[in-house]
């Protein structure tokens, strides 16, 4: 599902619409540009380039946009998960939690409108984890950034406004509570 929402991936079915764009209507140079400009991911595993520090793997996606200021707004971005003393250090110098934060910091500098998280705790310790989930919930609320998490967590899963729950490819509960959205103004 994730692939297909980040535009990975084509739909056999349906429609797909993210941010207000017609996925199945976008070629692939326009997913590409797409996903530069809307959307950040952060993974289970943390896909750094292990051949870059933490500055340059979160300033790659902003010098792909063409940015000017990519190192500078990087920076910044370490600085806000707590990195700020680790920018020179390279993916095999940093603990798992770092290296998650660094996942962090660089799927939120481009501000992206959506960012998907999959089981982006699955390879931290308890502790680790509940601190980087703390940061992701942070920096989304700073951000304004609409967040899909994908989580066999239930604790993590309760945490979010809405949960929808797939169980073999199908949805058994998609999160919606008809009265209270219409009580509260909203559509079903």
């Amino acid at each position: 599902m994730m692939m297909i929402v980040a535009g990975l991936e084509r739909a056999t079915a349906g429609l797909v619409k993210v941010a207000g764009r017609d996925l199945a209507g976008l070629d692939e140079d326009a997913l590409a540009l797409f996903r530069r400009a809307s959307i950040g991911i952060v993974f289970q595993s943390f896909h750094l380039v292990p051949t870059m520090t933490a500055l340059e793997n979160v300033a790659v996606p902003l010098e792909l946009a063409g940015r000017g200021d990519a190192f500078d707004r990087a920076a910044v971005c370490l600085e806000q998960v707590g990195l700020d003393h680790r920018l020179a250090h390279y993916p095999g110098q940093l603990s798992g939690g770092e290296q998650q934060r660094v996942a962090l910091a660089r799927a939120f500098a481009p501000e992206p409108d959506l960012l998907l998280a999959d089981e982006p705790t699955g390879n931290l310790d308890g502790e680790t984890g509940s601190a980087v989930i703390d940061l992701l919930f942070d920096l989304q609320a700073r951000h304004g950034t609409t967040l899909l998490l994908i989580t066999h967590d239930r604790d993590l899963a309760a945490r979010c406004a809405r949960r929808v729950q797939l169980v073999d490819g199908r949805i058994l509960d998609d999160g919606r509570d008809v009265a209270a959205l219409s009580a509260a103004g909203g559509a079903s």
